[in-house]
């Protein structure tokens, strides 16, 4: 096999990376459509990622955040996006880099993009004295729903408690989703 050297792997994932970026652009210019919500799982050490010191304490490497009815003031640019959110009934304002999301999920139509940002973000932190090591294969899956998960019903959602924290697991709700990797979608010869 020969080698990529037009690199594939990371034209894939500024791809999908696109798509988020898309969809919150339309989201912050006409709302959430429909039973669409989203958990955005992101790294909170990566580089541009503004938290407030509290949340960096709480959450020192990765954080979920859910878009869906107590958000307000979304801005998307072509590099991040930075959202409102109230943690514990404190508003914050979090500025999150495309290239720091971790994961994608929209519960709705059980649609998620996972990204394999901790290698690269390690990759790209050299060692004292030392030039940066070469970016590995960067890792994107889309996770499509399944025949069987399409004719399911969506689970019922569990109540917010008072004590919101604006995360939330979302293990129960990726149960019916079917992992697609990209090499499915390749010619093969």
């Amino acid at each position: 096999m020969g080698q990529d050297l037009i690199r594939y792997d990371v034209l894939a994932q500024e791809a999908l990376r696109g798509v988020i970026r898309k969809v919150l652009s339309e989201v912050a210019k006409t709302g959430l459509p429909g039973e669409h919500h989203f958990f955005i799982t992101f790294l909170t050490s990566a580089p541009g990622v503004r938290i407030s010191s509290r949340l960096r304490e709480k959450y020192p490497e990765l954080m979920t955040i859910v878009i869906q009815h107590q958000f307000w003031d979304l801005q998307v640019t072509e590099v991040s996006f930075e959202v409102g959110l109230s943690f514990s009934d404190i508003p914050e304002r979090l500025l999150v880099p495309f290239s720091a999301i971790r994961g994608f999920y929209d519960p709705a139509v059980n649609f998620e993009l996972e990204f394999d940002v901790q290698s690269a973000v390690a990759a790209n932190a050299p060692a004292e004295g030392q030039a940066p090591a070469p970016a590995p294969t960067p890792m994107a899956t889309a996770t499509i729903p399944g025949p069987a998960a399409r004719k399911a019903k969506e689970p019922a959602k569990a109540e917010k408690s008072g004590d919101d924290d604006g995360t939330e697991e979302t293990d129960a709700e990726r149960k019916d989703a079917e992992v697609v990797s990209l090499d499915a979608f390749r010619k093969k010869t």
